[in-house]
């Protein structure tokens, strides 16, 4: 019977077979691949509560929600603010920059990302769904000005368009809201031309979108794999379980393919 370091070296083996003889892959990423660049994992959007309700007395879900930004958007973009502080000046680890590195070696390779951190973006990856949107663009919730803003530091609460007076926010979605159809439509046009290996990489995989596209590769004979320290529900499903953080599983990887990860 294997050790348990010899089960996940030989796990970390196979997948870099996999790997090897791939032409295309897709990775679902969640917030713990975002853990090594200093992010919390924990609640909220991009990870960052722990305590059961917020200074107004909401659970953190209903303060970051669509309802509360419609009534109060002060509130909500109180918590936003505080969660862009949090991703500030973060910079892409070496398992963001492992998966941006195999553009290079891959003939397609997707990441279908829940953060809102942009790291993925900043590591240098080609094809992005960022299915829950992106911290750091910004729209008028009444006309069509918008804007980039990396650094949130400063800006009245809630902040306003400098072109008509009307709140801005975000481009994620808050809490209760729909997932935006133009992405979603795009990752599930790319899921059905098929991918050669499937990775999922810390995510608690609650949500049907993240499960479901792990699932049906799975059934159809696709090589599937997760990266989490801790089991999910996915864990007894996939063809690997690599029990490691997603920089020290995808080092792991790359090295077994004699590749180096794209510079920082």
């Amino acid at each position: 019977m294997k050790s348990y370091s010899e089960a996940v070296d030989a796990a970390l083996d196979a997948v870099a077979e996999h790997l090897r003889h791939a032409r295309s892959a897709l990775f679902i990423t969640g917030a713990g691949i975002s853990a090594d660049s200093g992010l919390p994992t924990y609640r909220g959007v991009g990870g960052l509560y722990d305590s059961e309700a917020t200074e107004e007395g909401l659970r953190i879900e209903d303060a970051l929600s669509g309802d509360v930004f419609a009534m109060r958007p002060d509130i909500t973009w109180k918590y936003l603010i505080q969660i862009e502080e949090n991703c500030r000046g973060a910079k892409p680890n070496s398992a963001h920059l492992a998966i941006a590195s195999l553009d290079e070696h891959l003939d397609r390779v997707m990441v279908f990302t829940q953060n809102v951190d942009g790291l993925h973006r900043q590591a240098g990856s080609q094809d992005i769904v960022e299915i829950h949107g992106n911290l750091q663009e910004l729209e008028c919730t009444q006309c069509s000005h918008e804007e980039v803003a990396a650094d949130l530091s400063g800006r009245e609460v809630p902040p306003l368009c400098p072109a008509c007076g009307a709140v801005l926010r975000p481009r994620v979605v808050l809490f209760g809201e729909a997932l935006p159809e133009e992405p979603l439509d795009r990752f599930i046009d790319a899921f059905q031309t098929g991918f050669d290996i499937v990775f999922t990489i810390g995510t608690s995989s609650i949500f049907p979108y993240i499960t479901q596209p792990v699932v049906l590769a799975a059934g159809s004979g696709i090589p599937t794999v997760e990266i989490n320290p801790s089991r999910t529900m996915l864990t007894d499903i996939v063809d690997y379980y690599l029990p490691l953080g997603a920089v020290e599983a995808m080092t792991a990887i790359l090295e077994r393919l004699a590749l180096e990860p794209r510079p920082a």
